[in-house]
């Protein structure tokens, strides 16, 4: 019996290129990409911490050595281990790859979702559970089933859903060796669902040889996987932390993160922007963005835009997704 939340594993997968966020992940992986006034895996590492969980092993791939330094840098309390997925072949696959490092409870937590939940409801003695969460179009999620409190099917993106409740990235489970063998098995079949190894097949079969699984419902559920939804959860969290600034000679519209090094002048900022470390900014006015680190706008009118480090942008350019090292000039 689990006597304490400190006894819990988190698997973080990581590995994904974030194909759908290009340029911006052409320099960075996808996890390291700002909302509010921190990466995402940031936020993600904050709500373990939070919760009392101080193991977490991080599947890797794609640069890595970028994720390896931000979390060693930013989370000394932390005890990461890190485990490199050479080849991307799904998400059932990502987590296997942990098998021979997790022992005990553990919790799975994607490493591109945001979410708004009581992770210490997943963490109770004994209990397996997935949140879950009603959404539009179920056929983009992992669907579950469910009767008399326990999930009794999972199918992966079905074509005609029986309901539309999605699984939402947290999963947990009071003995992950039941997970592991269950991927074991999944893997020996060689059974592929969308051309990958799911997780949620891994998840059918325990529950055909009678492991029960709660699902429980979450509150809010932030994907960052597109530029739009990565602006969404930028104003979810700005807004959640209830951020704000104030600077001589700028009008700001709460709510917005500004880093202490930026240097802004002669500018309307807001709501919901963040503009990272080092950043200038002037006679521009800028809402509803993420402006990267270094980044130097002049004379702008920008408006649900996603701008990288590094970058010049020079005037009236209205909308823009540009990613580092970039500089852009209409004279």
């Amino acid at each position: 019996m689990i006597k304490k939340i400190s006894e819990f594993s988190a698997i973080i997968p990581v590995a994904g290129e974030g194909t759908r966020l290009k340029p911006h992940t052409h320099t960075y992986p996808k996890v390291l990409l700002t909302v509010g006034d921190k990466p995402i895996i940031g936020h993600i590492l904050d709500d373990l911490q939070k919760a009392g969980i101080r193991k977490v092993y991080m599947i890797i791939g794609y640069m890595g050595d970028k994720i390896k330094e931000y979390i060693g840098a930013n989370y000394p309390k932390l005890k990461v281990t890190y485990i490199v997925q050479g080849e991307a072949k799904g998400l059932g696959h990502a987590i296997w790859m942990a098998k021979d490092y997790v022992e005990g409870p553990a919790m799975i937590m994607l490493g591109d979702t945001i979410l708004s939940a009581d992770i210490k409801k997943f963490l109770k003695p004994g209990i397996n559970a997935l949140a879950v969460k009603e959404v539009e179009d179920p056929r983009r999620f992992g669907v579950v089933e469910s009767k008399g409190g326990y999930i009794r099917k999972v199918v992966e993106k079905p074509q005609n859903p029986k309901t539309n409740t999605a699984i939402v990235g947290i999963y947990s489970f009071h003995n992950s060796s039941i997970l592991f063998g269950s991927l074991d098995k999944l893997i020996a079949s060689g059974k592929k669902t969308k051309g990958e190894i799911q997780l949620t097949d891994a998840l059918e079969l325990m529950i055909k040889s009678g492991v029960k699984i709660k699902p429980i419902t979450i509150e809010g559920w932030y994907d960052c996987g597109k530029p739009e939804t990565l602006l969404a959860t930028n104003r979810y969290i700005l807004k959640k932390k209830k951020m704000s600034a104030k600077m001589k000679n700028v009008v700001i519209i709460d709510p917005v993160y500004i880093a202490k090094s930026a240097k802004i002048k002669n500018a309307i900022i807001g709501p919901n922007v963040s503009i990272g470390e080092n950043a200038e900014i002037s006679w521009s006015m800028i809402s509803d963005s993420i402006i990267g680190r270094d980044s130097s706008i002049t004379n702008m009118n920008l408006n649900k835009s996603l701008i990288g480090s590094g970058i010049v942008l020079k005037d009236h350019v209205k909308k823009i997704n540009i990613g580092d090292s970039s500089e852009i000039s209409f004279e």
